[in-house]
């Protein structure tokens, strides 16, 4: 199994192996019980809502049409530009971010600040995509006296004024949007080669060297062919797809003149129907949804084998370049990767008018945007409502994903591998695709001013992911604790309870991934959010609304409101690696 998060939105490409050997899991009647929770919502949030778009893309008012809506959008102004756009986002940001991923594993791995240098790239993995789009506006500020970037562009090409290359002009804002994307996602791929490269034994490279390979043979045919090569496989997929949800990042970073400019599907989406089903909505969603697909199966054909035993010792130094050169591009990155929390930070560490009229740099510090900040009303209120809606929204996908995972992995066959392949289609179904029929269905319950519709479909997004994890958990457990934990308990239920301890590090990584990203969320809030509900996301790229006067409340609040993503998975961050990429067994 290779199971890891996307940072926005989660993904799982799993591979079910061969058929499992015997065991003794709950009876036909007890397995369509625990079940059902999981169907009743993957079914009516998830699988419906897919079914009705593909219907309106193909009809209007009720009567066929065919492709007219299809080739209606496909001929509109800026559709070729939009899907270009997009193709080229899943290509070159991940490799960009495997390749970097790679080297920042073996230079962390290599040098005595490897602990503190993947401190630092963890932390942008936990931020909210709203907070890397604020962040990274701060810093390409067309204005040099307030934008890092934008004076250093200003010093090294030596102009001044209107003269200065804009980062967040309709030329370079791509290229700005994809530099902070890189810079939040470089951390995860980190994470995943590192746990690869721990899991290399020596004596692959015992035996190359003992057949007279070379230094290039031992990294060939004892690191990449084994290992690595698949490991670039997961990472890439997983970085493409999270590049199909790049909308947070879009609508906070790229300023109204230029969102045209910058839009890729995940926004053309949303600006052509919002939450309601249109014809053309419709059918540049299933274009989408598509593409999204056809990319998740094509990774998951280079990604069949399980993932390797655990470690069994470090890689031969003979096959790594020098330990100095990997302490200089360690200490680079981390200094690099510092830079964008610094402004942050720096930023809201200034009133509001110092904020807005010059750079951090030349005005003294102060705490008056904190106190603004904290002295309205709207943003505990917003914490309040977001905290309340994660916690729940985690118990409750726990709980449906436990219950379905734990018949679902004494599947084999055919059926694991459809079951799998379901579970995975509806990971990675992109949420402006449902919206309009989802919104139709729960009409009633969002129009009353409750928070019920956006519970019901954070939780609907969120239990295929869990389910995959927690389902590969138990099937990958020894058959010995299997057959003690059945022993132990005399119903099904005990028996869950009991396998569930020794599945802690899985079920650690779903609550806390599934904590993070309903905390982190912004496009189901916008999408669902009912007259009552305050989600944070929200609230802040609502607050970028005259980003440049608010923008020293906005740092703070955007301080405030990272605070708790990152420190729970920073502490859990050995948890969401051993739980993810080992099956969940330590």
């Amino acid at each position: 199994m290779s199971g890891l998060p996307v940072l926005g939105e989660p993904v799982v490409l799993d591979d079910v192996g061969p058929p499992r050997r015997g065991r003794a899991y709950p009876a036909a009647r007890a397995s369509t019980a625990l079940l059902l929770p999981a169907a009743l919502l993957l079914g009516g949030l998830v699988l419906w809502p897919v079914l009705r778009t593909l219907h309106a893309s193909v009809t209007s008012d009720g009567r066929w049409v065919g492709a007219a809506h299809f080739k209606a959008v496909l001929a509109a102004p800026g559709t070729g530009a939009v899907v270009g756009r997009t193709v080229l986002w899943a290509l070159l940001v991940p490799a960009v971010v495997t390749g970097l991923g790679y080297l920042l594993a073996v230079a962390s791995r290599r040098s005595e600040e490897g602990r503190l240098v993947r401190l630092i790239l963890v932390v942008p993995t936990a931020l909210p995509l709203v907070v890397t789009g604020v962040t990274f506006r701060l810093m390409y500020d067309p204005d040099p006296s307030r934008g890092l970037a934008t004076l250093i562009a200003a010093r090294l090409t030596g102009r001044t004024g209107d003269d200065v290359p804009q980062l967040l002009g309709p030329g370079l804002v791509t290229v700005a949007l994809m530099s902070a994307f890189v810079w939040a996602w470089v951390g995860l791929a980190m994470l995943v080669f590192r746990a690869a490269l721990d899991r290399l034994p020596s004596s692959l490279a015992d035996a190359v060297r003992a057949y007279g390979g070379t230094r290039r043979h031992v990294l060939w045919d004892a690191q990449w062919r084994p290992l690595l090569l698949r490991t670039v496989a997961v990472v890439f997929a997983l970085v493409a797809l999270g590049t199909s949800r790049t909308f947070d990042l879009i609508l906070v970073m790229a300023p109204g003149s230029v969102r045209d400019e910058a839009a890729v599907l995940a926004l053309r989406v949303w600006q052509t129907s919002g939450g309601t089903t249109t014809g053309e909505g419709a059918a540049l969603g299933v274009i989408w949804l598509a593409a999204v697909a056809a990319g998740m199966l094509v990774a998951a054909l280079f990604i069949r084998q399980a993932w390797p035993p655990p470690r069994a010792a470090d890689p031969d130094p003979v096959a790594t370049p020098p330990r100095r050169l990997f302490r200089l591009l360690a200490a680079g990155a981390a200094a690099a990767w510092l830079v964008p929390l610094a402004v942050l930070v720096a930023t809201s560490l200034h009133g509001p008018v110092d904020a807005a009229a010059r750079s951090w740099w030349s005005a003294p510090p102060s705490l008056a945007s904190y106190r603004e900040v904290l002295t309205g009303s709207e943003l505990w209120r917003s914490l309040g409502f977001t905290l309340l809606l994660a916690a729940g929204v985690t118990a409750t996908v726990l709980v449906v994903a436990l219950l379905a995972a734990y018949p679902l992995a004494g599947l084999t066959g055919p059926a694991a591998q459809l079951t799998g392949l379901l579970l995975m289609i509806a990971v990675v179904v992109p949420v402006q695709v449902i919206a309009g029929p989802v919104n139709e269905v729960l009409g009633v319950a969002l129009s009353s001013g409750t928070a019920r519709g956006l519970v019901l479909v954070h939780v609907a997004l969120g239990v295929p992911f869990a389910v995959l994890v927690l389902r590969n958990a138990f099937a990958d457990l020894p058959t010995g604790r299997m057959r003690a934990a059945q022993l132990g308990g005399r119903h099904w239920w005990g028996t869950l309870r009991r396998l569930a301890r020794h599945c802690r590090p899985a079920i650690v990584a779903v609550s806390v991934l599934e904590f993070v990203q309903v905390w982190n969320d912004l496009v189901v809030g916008l999408l669902f959010s009912g007259p009552d509900s305050a989600p944070l996301g929200l609230f802040l790229a609502g607050q970028t609304r005259g980003f440049v006067a608010n923008s020293g409340a906005l740092a703070a609040g955007s301080v405030l409101a990272s605070t708790l993503p990152v420190l729970l998975v920073v502490l859990a961050r050995r948890h969401l690696v051993a739980g993810l990429v080992s099956g969940g067994v330590r």
